[in-house]
């Protein structure tokens, strides 16, 4: 089982970028899939989380009404749509599958982990 993130870079404050993470190795249809990331200094935060089929999904307060998560099932792909960016969304965002534990804010919950991608803003 692989997962493998993409799409990150440096944009201006108010810009948009989308990250990518595609899974390998089995199928995730039945599993909840999530963003989270890591500031330089600080701890690995959660962003956001939505179930393989495309349940409601859920947001840190600091991204709701900019980022959006999606899947799109036949390939096997998680997004993040990033709009509006601030400079306090730098860091590095990784994705995560298989939700295991019983707080998905937490980064113990979830079994498998992409590599991350660097995401900059600057002001």
């Amino acid at each position: 089982v692989q997962l493998q993130a993409s799409g990150g870079g440096l944009v201006q404050a108010g810009g948009s970028l989308r990250l990518s993470c595609k899974a390998s190795g089995r199928a995730f249809k039945n599993y909840s899939v999530a963003w989270f990331r890591q500031a330089p200094g600080k701890e690995r935060e959660f962003v956001a989380r939505i179930s393989w089929s495309g349940d409601t999904p859920n947001y840190t307060d600091s991204v709701k009404g900019r980022f959006t998560i999606s899947t799109d099932n036949a390939k096997n792909m998680m997004y993040l749509q990033m709009n509006s960016l601030k400079p306090e969304d730098t860091a590095v965002y990784y994705c995560a599958a298989q939700f295991v534990g019983s707080n998905f804010y937490v980064t113990g919950s979830w079994g498998y982990w992409g590599q991350g991608t660097q995401v900059t803003v600057s002001s």
